[in-house]
């Protein structure tokens, strides 16, 4: 009769149950003589543990295939590989073979400090290694039942082993189809042991399905990667130094990449042109839209810039002959530190916030629609004078929209995070807002990935 097949995996613990590999203690005494099987009880049990093995691998397949991202990806495939081949720890090298990266090491069961020792162990001597680097055996699975048998062992990996007290280990590569070989699994029990033949054969129907499903998120988490770049690199990479005002600014940008942006430049006598704005849409035609955007306001703002209206005038003209199908928010404020004196003008966009030491209140703007919706756009502008030591507070509503609260609420949520920045950290405009980005999007909300682009820019005048 065949061995008894594990339970089925319905839903991965951290707690693997015991490997079902493991050999039976030898029976004492006379064994007695079993009945013999009724006929076609064989059979009956061999299709049984076909569907057992066919449910749990369409279940792991599922969860799987549920992973959005790399990381919740690779935990997963740790996950489901130890319980398919009766162990309880592993790790995961992620490592391209076209060197694009990006490269990772997760572990199951492993602390970073685990992981730190096992990498201290020479490549040519860890299972992963001879996997990644292609060495002699690395092309397949690599089968190391008993780690301290013999005297092959490595001696920094033998320490390292006992330190960690695993005794054996199952690696296996992860290669896919178009990619090429991605990395290697490494699966390791605590004491000696290896997979069965059918144990090896689910894993290997797994890793195959699981290579082809992080070669796509690879390719996802690249062009993350690369429209973050791109819409950066479209961004003021330092902020100018003006005499008698303070800047800071943050941006954070949804995976997509997104359409705001801001702007801090020097005008001429000494004066200064700060601006905040959104494109509509995501993706790569919003951050090109966006970079056309804010290279044709730089120009109107060093020709006309003590002249907002007319910088966001021109703006609108440009948008709506050049992108008639687009349109976009934008505020352009011209700055005179000396005087501490702000002329703005916003096109449907959020007003500014004023946080002083006596004082925080929302500038009063002009109502106006966004660019590329007007026949003609006549909002005038507004003058705003700020006391010494008080910050101007340019966003986008890209902040508000994270909340998900309905935009009053939202308003006032912000307001109330600007009044409560402490005393001390007025003096510093970077230390402001980074204050009101935590207490507006509590939790992480600021770094997680959301369709909602995020800009803080912040100007102390002194």
């Amino acid at each position: 009769m065949n061995a008894p097949h594990p339970q089925k995996v319905a839903g991965i613990d951290a707690a693997v149950p015991a490997p079902a590999h493991t050999a039976a203690p030898a029976a004492t005494g006379t064994a007695p003589v079993p009945a013999p099987h009724p006929p076609g009880a064989l059979l009956q049990d061999r299709l049984a543990g076909w569907v057992s093995d066919l449910t749990t691998l369409h279940e792991l397949t599922e969860r799987l295939a549920r992973t959005d991202n790399l990381n919740d990806a690779l935990q997963e495939l740790l996950r489901a590989g130890a319980a398919l081949v009766g162990a309880r720890r592993g790790l995961v090298v992620l490592e391209p073979a076209d060197e694009r990266g990006p490269d990772t090491t997760i572990g199951l069961g492993l602390g970073r400090a685990d992981l730190g020792h096992i990498e201290t162990v020479p490549r040519s001597a860890t299972s992963f290694g001879r996997i990644l680097d292609g060495l002699p055996g690395g092309d397949h699975e690599i089968t190391e039942p008993d780690l301290f048998a013999g005297d092959g062992l490595d001696p920094r990996h033998r320490e390292v082993a006992a330190r960690l007290g695993y005794a054996a280990s199952y690696a296996l590569p992860l290669s896919a189809d178009a990619g090429g070989r991605l990395g290697a699994a490494v699966w390791l029990y605590d004491e000696p042991a290896e997979p069965v033949e059918r144990q090896r054969h689910l894993i290997g129907l797994y890793a195959r399905y699981a290579a082809e499903h992080l070669a796509r998120l690879l390719e996802v988490e690249r062009t993350r990667a690369c429209m973050a770049t791109i819409a950066e690199e479209l961004l003021p990479s330092r902020l100018p130094r003006v005499a008698g005002v303070q800047l800071a600014a943050r941006h954070r940008t949804g995976p997509r990449g997104g359409g705001d942006w801001y702007d801090a430049l020097p005008l001429p006598d000494a004066a200064l042109g700060l601006a905040v704005g959104a494109v509509t849409g995501s993706g790569p035609s919003a951050v090109a839209a966006m970079g056309r955007l804010r290279a044709s306001l730089r120009a109107y703002a060093v020709m006309e810039g003590e002249d907002p209206v007319a910088v966001l005038s021109d703006l609108e003209l440009l948008l709506r002959l050049t992108e008639p199908a687009r349109s976009a928010t934008a505020l352009f404020a011209y700055c005179e530190p000396a005087l501490r004196k702000i002329t703005l003008a916003g096109a449907g966009h959020c007003p500014p916030l004023l946080v002083g030491q006596r004082r925080t209140e929302f500038a009063e703007t002009s109502v106006s629609a966004p660019l590329g919706m007007l026949a003609c756009w006549e909002a005038p502008s507004v003058e705003l004078q700020a006391d010494p030591g008080e910050t101007v507070l340019l966003y986008t509503d890209g902040l508000l929209h994270r909340t998900g609260d309905p935009v009053d609420r939202a308003f006032a949520r912000l307001h109330a995070a600007a009044a409560g920045v402490p005393r001390s950290l007025r003096h510093d405009p970077d230390a402001l807002v980074d204050h009101v980005l935590r207490t507006v999007l509590p939790d992480g909300l600021d770094a997680v990935d959301s369709e909602e682009d995020v800009v803080l820019l912040a100007a102390r005048f002194e």
